[in-house]
């Protein structure tokens, strides 16, 4: 596999306007979200990671349809868009604890829509995880181009890489 193929899981750590650094944001909401989520459950076997609401917005089908059934294998609950114009209906919607956000839709960029969401929803909920396969740049320069976003995540996506991700620490 090239070495910019697949999965980079890059931490955004650039303190915010209220000094808590993103990563550090993270963390807390992870473990918020698997305690609700355990807590919903009521015993019971142990669960190979928290059940999560993860939203995926893409307008490439094959991605939208290829992470859900990854997503959806594991336990999770997923719901797809594929236009820019859905998303912020849909996080309210599906009550999202996740959304998997690609950059270059062509209706509305996941950079403006990772305004939106924070504007509309705060910073505590939901995660955000860029998606892209297009932008090649660093992580530091795609997470920083906003501090709107948590994580960033090239595609293709490595399966094994974004389950980590999303069983958190």
């Amino acid at each position: 596999m090239r070495p910019d193929a697949g999965l980079s899981l890059q931490p955004a750590d650039s303190p915010r306007a209220d000094g808590r650094a993103v990563g550090e944001r993270l963390r807390l909401v992870a473990s918020g979200v698997k305690a609700r989520v355990h807590a919903g459950f009521g015993g019971g076997a142990p669960q190979r990671s928290p059940r999560l609401r993860v939203l995926i917005a893409d307008d490439e089908r094959d991605t939208v349809l290829t992470l859900t059934q990854l997503l959806r294998d594991e336990g999770h609950l997923t719901r797809g868009v594929y236009r820019g114009a859905e998303v912020l209906a849909a996080i309210q919607d599906f009550d999202a604890d996740v959304v998997l956000l690609d950059l270059a839709m062509p209706d509305r960029s996941g950079w403006e829509l990772a305004r939106a969401i924070r504007a509309q929803s705060g910073y505590e909920r939901p995660v955000l995880i860029a998606i892209s396969g297009i932008y090649r740049q660093s992580a530091d320069r795609i997470l920083g181009a906003t501090g709107e976003f948590d994580y960033y995540v090239a595609k293709p996506c490595d399966p094994a890489a974004l389950l980590a991700l999303l069983r958190g620490p």
